[in-house]
């Protein structure tokens, strides 16, 4: 009888204990949860690759793995019994890095510095002792500035456009000044030994074609594009040469003009003569002043284009920040939203718990239904602690971005004052410009 009552103990405890680990096998594993669309990052910059435990739970003593299969040796990041490989490959040394804070709720996000052209690829964040896994591509890009020069044969303009370090390889379009695209005679890639390229494009236009022509460069897989615009006078068209040049040749009809004066005057009589060269030196010390002040003009018109070009860079900079950062302050409203909406879930969910462990008295037959709201307490706690994180956290990211967000309009709004005086200046040499051509061809038509 008593052996019967032995066995009897011995078969409850082992059930209990099945009972136990598939409780815990099919209730408690955690799921990896990982980004769904690529991540895209430029060149030099530091990216955050997202993985999360869900539910979360503590990692910090946990092995956690990143890899891509593509490199010899895979590893990008090794934890491992407390200790973190950082060099697994070579060309991740010291450039990645855990939180120990966020492992301590089931955030095994890993930290990428300084990204290269050649981070590029597929990435898996693994736990193997819960067999929980998820992948993510992460696309790099690199952008320039593009820059144009323009030379003219006889009727025909030049334009060549190029622009360094793009990564992955971009386009060139050339548009007319209805926008409209045009076709180029040469375009030409090349890579570089840093991996990154350089395009080069040129077109050939006449006058009858355009006067006005933009060069575009354009990668759409990191969404990024940038141009140049350049606009052509009539008067290059008639003159293979800058205004200096068509002052010049003016001096020249002038000096004609003079010597066939003076030579008639001469014909005239002595005096008249001294009396007429007299007055062609002063007409010409007032050409040479003249001129100079031309000159002068022009100088100080060309920095004022130059300062008007790199305040509507800024703006528009500042413009696309402000523009980024609004949406990502939208995006942490819905996140602080979707959080608080699970909080209260949380809440509701606990409250439950607590009543039903309230009314329920340890009993034999009940001792099983008590363990397991037990245990779904603890989790239930520890996620509504991460969620309450998160929550504080997108709150100060959210304050963060607001005071960003003040910060870019305050400089918009400086850059934009700054732009109208420029183009003040530039209106009044602008003028000055004329009066002073002005001048030079009365002086002439005296001479």
């Amino acid at each position: 009888m008593q052996k019967s009552r032995m066995k009897d103990k011995v078969l409850l405890v082992l059930l209990h204990g099945v009972i136990l680990l598939l409780t815990w096998h099919y209730g408690g594993q955690s799921q990896m949860i990982g980004p769904t669309q690529p991540l895209i990052a430029m060149t030099g910059d530091d990216i955050i690759l997202p993985c999360q435990l869900e539910p979360a739970r503590d990692a910090v003593d946990l092995t956690v793995e990143w890899s891509r299969r593509d490199l010899k040796p895979r590893f990008v990041h090794l934890k491992r019994d407390d200790a973190e490989l950082l060099t697994q490959n070579s060309l991740y040394s010291r450039r990645t890095s855990l939180s120990i804070n966020k492992l301590k709720c089931g955030d095994i996000s890993l930290k990428l510095s300084k990204v290269q052209v050649s981070d590029a690829g597929t990435y898996s964040c693994l736990v193997p002792e819960i067999g929980a896994k998820s992948g993510m591509e992460l696309v790099i890009g690199s952008i320039s500035s593009v820059v144009m020069e323009i030379s003219k044969v006889k009727n025909e303009i030049f334009f060549k456009c190029k622009s360094n370090g793009w990564y992955p390889e971009p386009e060139v379009f050339w548009l007319n000044s209805q926008g409209n695209q045009m076709t180029a005679e040469s375009t030409n890639s090349a890579k570089g030994s840093d991996g990154l390229y350089t395009v080069s494009s040129t077109v050939t236009v006449n006058k009858r074609q355009t006067n006005s022509l933009t060069c575009r460069v354009q990668q759409k897989n990191i969404n990024q594009t940038e141009e140049a615009h350049m606009h052509v006078s009539a008067d290059f068209f008639l003159v293979q040469c800058n205004p200096a040049v068509q002052i010049t040749i003016s001096v020249a009809v002038c000096l004609i003009l003079i010597v066939t004066t003076v030579f008639l005057i001469w014909k005239c009589g002595q005096k008249k003569t001294k009396i007429k060269i007299h007055d062609e030196d002063e007409n010409e010390l007032h050409q040479t002043e003249m001129k100079e002040r031309l000159q002068r003009e022009c100088e100080e018109k060309k920095i004022l284009k130059n300062e008007l070009q790199n305040n509507e860079e800024d703006l528009e900079r500042v413009q696309e920040t402000i523009k980024r950062l609004m949406e990502q302050k939208t995006s942490l409203k819905n996140q602080r939203e979707k959080l608080f909406t699970l909080l209260q879930e949380d809440k509701t969910e606990m409250k439950e718990i607590m009543k039903k462990l309230e009314r329920e008295t340890p009993k034999l037959d009940k001792e099983k239904k008590m363990h397991r709201r037990g245990d779904k307490k603890t989790n239930l706690e520890k996620r509504m602690k991460v969620h309450e994180d998160l929550l504080k956290m997108t709150e100060k990211l959210m304050e963060e971005t607001e005071n960003i967000i003040i910060q870019m309009t305050e400089r918009k709004g400086k850059l934009e004052k700054d732009k109208e005086q420029i183009i003040k200046h530039l209106r009044e040499k602008q003028r000055n410009e004329r009066d002073l051509e002005e001048t030079v061809r009365e002086i002439c038509e005296k001479i």
